[in-house]
């Protein structure tokens, strides 16, 4: 066991976290070091937020450095609980209160057009990303940290989890690779996340034992709202088992592609036409609509040009996803205008609408708009388009009294 534990982020870069060291020793007491540019505002809440941590752990006589810059409570309870768990071995946990905001559960079929990746061990990166509003947050515990700060991201994603206001947005999380992500659902399941991606997913047996593991936790925690999954496909052997990864739990509700590790995969290199991805998106798109679930892109990495961001979205609502995920928050905007449908489209939703909501008050049986039959999938994807477009902007939710006028 090793005498001293750290844990946190530090460097002239760093803000919104803290960096702690902990000495346990044999006697003298609880001597903590502040060192802060807030100190003067906070550094009594803060020596008390530590004293008490220390003391939910049994800490008597301790020696507690911190190097903090501008980390709130749930950052530095995070950083501390990490270093104490470095040295000794213990179940127990320091969990701060699970704000309002925070325990509204999620549908099935909510709009996913954007998901936003955040590191897991990057608080400031999370503070304000549900203000972009994008219609999921990702809090990443995958690669986006690095191997040696994984134990500690757990922590600091379980406290952001019951703290941070992502302003109604989606609770999302990315696991490791199995096996070791069935041990980060510990750490995620009893604090209300709303979805699990589960990344560089090959079979209906991982979806499974991620799908059964979070059931346990679930159960041991009383959770009865559900949790749902999205694979994301990112080899060969993923896209061939695509469906069946789909359809393997009903609790699976969108199915992703991450299209670098999928090129280095094929031994082929990404190129901005994506001739080399084509039939692995077209097979993904396939194979969740045959499931029923939603079709969502992969990232697209250059943060600076919006206008070939656009082209890429504008291709992938083509090709029938749904949505993609989003690196930088100033992607979001045009993500979801890209996938805001299109004049024709809302037109022809509105006649189809229309055309079923009349046959329903005649009491007709069969319904049709001019010389074709529409059945029930027809109206409830035509339903969605005026949703998706009312959300958008793009037509008033009143529209149908002010088509009478």
């Amino acid at each position: 066991m090793n005498n001293i534990g750290s844990a946190g982020n530090q460097g002239a870069g760093i803000r919104s976290d803290c960096f702690v060291t902990l000495e346990i020793k044999a006697s003298g007491g609880v001597e903590i070091d502040l060192v802060s540019k807030v100190g003067a505002l906070f550094g009594d809440s803060i020596t008390t937020l530590a004293k008490d941590i220390l003391a939910h752990f049994g800490i008597e006589h301790a020696k507690l450095q911190i190097n903090d810059r501008g980390a709130l409570d749930f950052v530095l309870a995070a950083r501390i609980e990490a270093a104490i768990k470095q040295l000794l071995e213990t179940d127990r946990e320091y969990l701060l209160d699970l704000i309002p905001e925070n325990q509204s559960p999620t549908a099935k079929d909510r709009y996913r057009r954007s998901r936003l990746y955040l590191p897991g061990n990057s608080p400031k990166l999370m503070l304000n990303a549900g203000i972009h509003q994008p219609d999921g947050v990702i809090l990443d515990l995958e690669d986006s940290v690095a191997p040696d700060k994984k134990d500690e991201a757990r922590l600091l994603v379980r406290n952001a989890l019951r703290q941070v206001d992502f302003y109604g947005t989606e609770r999302m999380v990315r696991i490791n690779q199995l096996p070791r992500g069935l041990d980060d659902l510990e750490f995620v399941v009893p604090h209300n996340v709303n979805l699990i991606l589960l990344p560089k997913c090959e079979s209906a047996a991982q979806v499974q034992q991620v799908d059964d593991r979070i059931a346990e936790i679930a159960a041991q925690h009383t959770i009865e709202q559900p949790i749902y999954l999205m694979p994301i496909i990112e080899s060969a052997l993923g896209v061939v088992n695509a469906y069946e990864i789909a359809s393997a739990s009903e609790n699976v509700v969108a199915l992703a592609i991450g299209l670098e590790d999928y090129t280095a995969d094929l031994g082929a290199p990404r190129t901005n036409e994506g001739r080399e991805t084509f039939y692995a998106r077209s097979a993904l798109v396939n194979a969740a609509r045959a499931a029923g679930i939603q079709p969502t892109d992969s990232v697209f990495s250059d943060v600076s040009d919006m206008e070939a961001l656009r082209a890429v979205v504008l291709e992938s609502k083509s090709l029938g996803f749904d949505g993609m995920g989003c690196i930088h928050p100033r992607q979001i905007k045009v993500v979801h205008e890209a996938f805001a449908p299109g004049e024709d489209e809302i037109e022809r939703s509105k006649s189809i609408v229309k055309a079923f909501g009349e046959a329903t008050t005649r009491g007709l049986g069969v319904v049709s708009l001019g010389s074709k039959m529409i059945d029930p999938p027809v109206v409830k994807r035509a339903q969605r388009t005026i949703d998706l477009a009312i959300r958008s902007g793009k037509l008033s939710k009143n529209w149908k009294d002010e088509a009478k006028d």
